[in-house]
């Protein structure tokens, strides 16, 4: 079988990776010379611990499993079993974290609701004031700026993968072919749309009714730490944005303690990961309405830097790199993607939301046992 993907970010290039894994020829072919949207703007967190029961923490823990396949198969990943502390600094999120504890799933996600010298144990870089801290054993995490890089040299060493960058796809033509703006026709047995955040031009035109919408955040790196952070690390703002907290004790915490204004507006959490140069990567914002601002706002950052600093006890390096990204989001949240045949063999995946880096090994897999690849 020939298998045409197109995008070349995180969940195209997992469909191209299942694929050629079940023995098939693929062509990739990518608007940009390699993947330039939210697949490498991200924390590159695999991030199971929040995530809503059912469908959702299904899909995520799969892909986890799947991660550390990938990972062993392809070290340049940087695929690390790193886990994740959130860290609680009063009784009301301390009840949120105890509620998690308490979830039928708990086990699955590796919950455990550590003191803080437990907490420094595990991390000794969090010296900050701490009450406690909920560990995900399941959450880990890779390299997301190499990432794709990595995979792509992978599939290129199988001989069935080529990679076409530096072409956008115009049409669709016929049965299971799409033609690229070189004028140039690729035909195969099944074709697989993976645009991200790209939703006009040829999308609208196949979906024009697509439940997707855009998302925008902003992110930040440090220079190296000089220290090791052993886990990732999540602030309490996090229990308010996934959905695996949701519940009275997160209602009481909400009216307990609001968010500071800057934190509300631009409907933040922390989330910070050390990355393979011990750089940190610190974040995040979220818009939602469109047209989204061209420029990143300094006030976010501020308060990232005092949540941070706050945790860790100390200082963070220099700042080095700020940035802002667009991602594909189902307007229904509940659902992990939305899959849909555009033509007959063409099927278009997107709308994975945050939970693309997580998610998108299991959301592959799925489209190729559907597809019966």
């Amino acid at each position: 079988m020939r298998v045409i993907v197109v995008g070349a970010g995180v969940l195209g290039t997992m469909h191209a990776w299942q694929a050629v894994q079940r023995g098939h020829e693929v062509v990739h072919i990518e608007r940009e010379a390699e993947a330039r949207g939210a697949s490498v703007r991200n924390f590159g967190l695999v991030w199971v611990s929040g995530r809503a029961a059912g469908e959702e923490l299904a899909t995520a823990l799969r892909a986890r499993e799947l991660w550390e396949e990938i990972g062993a198969t392809v070290p340049a990943l940087g695929f690390r079993a790193n886990g994740s502390l959130t860290a609680v600094t009063d009784e009301t999120e301390l009840a949120v974290a105890r509620a998690a504890l308490a979830r039928p799933d708990a086990a699955a996600r590796g919950f455990a609701l550590l003191t803080p010298d437990e907490a420094r144990a595990l991390n000794p870089a969090l010296r900050g004031d701490l009450l406690g801290a909920l560990w995900c054993e399941r959450d880990a995490a890779v390299e997301p700026r190499t990432a794709q890089r990595a995979l792509k040299d992978a599939l290129l060493a199988s001989g069935r993968y080529t990679f076409l960058g530096g072409r956008e796809v115009r049409e669709v033509v016929g049965e299971r072919a799409v033609r690229d703006d070189h004028g140039e026709t690729h035909t195969g047995d099944a074709v697989v749309l993976c645009t991200g955040a790209w939703l006009g031009g040829l999308v609208r035109e196949l979906a024009p009714d697509l439940p997707v919408r855009r998302v925008r955040l902003q992110m930040m790196q440090t220079a190296p730490l000089g220290e090791k952070l052993t886990t990732s690390v999540a602030d309490a703002d996090s229990f308010r944005y996934y959905p695996a907290y949701a519940g009275p004790g997160l209602d009481a915490m909400a009216a307990a303690k609001p968010q500071p204004p800057v934190a509300a507006e631009h409907r933040m959490q922390l989330l910070m990961v050390q990355r393979a140069d011990g750089g940190l990567t610190i974040g995040d914002t979220h818009e939602y309405a469109e047209p989204f601002s061209f420029d990143v706002v300094e006030d976010p950052y501020e308060h990232l830097t005092a949540v941070a600093e706050g945790l860790l006890g100390r200082p963070l390096p220099k700042v080095r790199h700020r940035w802002a990204g667009v991602y594909a989001q189902c307007v229904d949240t509940t659902r992990v993607v939305h899959r849909e045949r555009v033509r007959d063999g063409v099927w278009l995946v997107t709308g994975p939301g945050g939970r693309g880096m997580t998610c998108s090994p299991a959301i592959a897999e799925t489209t190729a046992d559907a597809l019966e690849w």
